[in-house]
């Protein structure tokens, strides 16, 4: 059985003159072909006050809360 570690390795030859860009731009490609741990980022706490419901506008009741109703007329 085969260790998880394990990597194999393939020989790759450039041939010719490669320019340090052609170079660079090889040795990224294959960085990101390798497919390295992938880092989860922990949940973020966010506050009520950035939640995506709170943009939107609650209905307006009538009743004996009239200022209460004028007051919430004009917030979001």
């Amino acid at each position: 059985m085969a260790d998880s570690n394990d990597v194999a390795a393939q020989r790759i030859e450039v041939i010719g003159d490669a320019t340090p860009e052609q170079v660079a731009a090889l040795v990224a490609v294959l960085s990101a072909a390798s497919g390295g741990a992938v880092e989860v980022a922990a949940p973020r706490h966010t506050s009520q006050w950035s939640a995506p419901a709170r943009q939107h506008r609650k209905p307006l009741t009538p009743g004996t809360r009239a200022a209460a109703t004028w007051q919430h007329s004009l917030r979001p």
